[in-house]
């Protein structure tokens, strides 16, 4: 997990940007680019409205690795594995849990369909490589 600047979160402070992100607008903006430094300074002013002070540096990396985490622990719930969870993984789920087979085809029914090499394991194997 990369340094956020020295400070750590607090629970609140998480919670704030969990709020943030989960807004349908920042979600979509998200989704649609990989250049998202004016996103994330748009999450930082609507932060300091809340009192919390974060560049948007910190909000990007606390993101990143908040996402990482959740599809981590998402893998090892869907291998079975109860061992591993985190803190905040149901309101994740409530934004993630939609978008995590991102090679899938959008509609959930079709389940049994989709080829074994479209798991989010492959993929997560593949990004680490």
């Amino acid at each position: 997990v990369a340094n956020e600047g020295g400070k750590h979160w607090t629970v609140n402070e998480v919670r704030a940007l969990i709020r943030i992100w989960s807004d349908k607008n920042i979600q979509q903006q998200l989704e649609g680019t990989v250049r998202n430094k004016r996103i994330f300074e748009q999450v930082a002013a609507r932060l300091q409205k809340f009192g919390i002070d974060r560049d948007w540096k910190q909000c990007r990396t606390k993101y990143k690795n908040l996402k990482h985490e959740y599809k981590s622990v998402k893998i090892a719930q869907d291998s079975g594995s109860t061992s591993k969870s985190m803190k905040f993984f149901n309101e994740l789920d409530a934004i993630l849990g939609h978008s995590t087979m991102e090679h899938a085809s959008k509609s959930d029914n079709d389940e049994s369909e989709r080829p074994p090499e479209w798991t989010e394991a492959k993929s997560e194997k593949d990004s680490i490589g």
